[in-house]
């Protein structure tokens, strides 16, 4: 086994699924380390040093919140999290405890590698270390604060370009409404989504040739929004 690949630790206690995922990701070439509860989990992050985590809400010895807060305390590696689909509560929640994304179940094992390998990219991106972003026909120069369609400068207003590059920085990712409404209005503005409804809709039209069918601009029903990245 390539010891180069990503070492990829899964937290889920179904043994089906996690048959599922450990022959998905093995056939990508990742490697894997397999824990059915939090506890053991949480011991394999300080023994194996993965890069990175899929975690299971659903586990048997501890809530699969707690499990996030504890990972994020421990390390800043990727957390995707597993779904059922009746909990999207707790996909908001996990989210906002610092998971970094989430897959609904079922899914299929191309969504799984896609989400993995957008998280992995994420380990290596930050808006400091690279000037310019780039997805489809839209580009966006970091350094200069100028956005572009098919090379065409669109007028951005602050707050737009704001919103913008909280997604840039998470590209591929989904970035719950409550986290944006902080970073961009204020810890004090987390229940003000209309803020959110309006400045989005308002980048749609700049950035998308028909808003009501997004290609760049996804949203992520009750949870937040997706900017999506590697668009030819």
């Amino acid at each position: 086994m390539n010891q180069s690949e990503p070492l990829i630790l899964l937290i889920e206690d179904d043994s089906q699924t996690r048959r599922f995922l450990k022959s998905s990701l093995s056939n990508r070439g990742w490697r894997i380390i397999e824990a059915d509860c939090g506890k053991t989990g949480l011991a394999l992050l300080k023994s194996d040093h993965p890069d990175c985590v899929i975690l299971d809400l659903g586990l048997p010895d501890m809530d699969g919140i707690s499990v996030t807060r504890r990972l994020r305390q421990l390390s800043d590696l990727p957390v995707l999290v597993l779904s059922a689909r009746s909990q999207e509560q707790n996909k908001i929640m996990a989210l906002d405890a610092g998971a970094d994304d989430y897959l609904t179940k079922p899914f299929g094992s191309g969504e799984l590698q896609a989400r993995l390998q957008a998280l992995l990219r994420r380990v290596s991106r930050s808006i400091g270390n690279f000037e310019s972003f780039e997805t489809g026909q839209l580009r966006v120069d970091l350094a200069r604060r100028k956005v572009f369609i098919a090379e065409n400068e669109l007028r951005i207003t602050p707050i737009e370009y704001r919103l913008l590059s909280i997604l840039i920085r998470h590209a591929g990712l989904v970035v719950t409404h409550r986290q944006l409404l902080t970073e961009v209005w204020g810890a004090e503005h987390i229940h003000d989504q209309h803020y959110l409804r309006i400045y989005m809709g308002q980048l749609r039209h700049k950035l998308e040739i028909n808003p009501a069918r997004p290609r760049y601009l996804l949203t992520e029903v009750g949870v937040g929004y997706r900017l999506a990245a590697d668009l030819e």
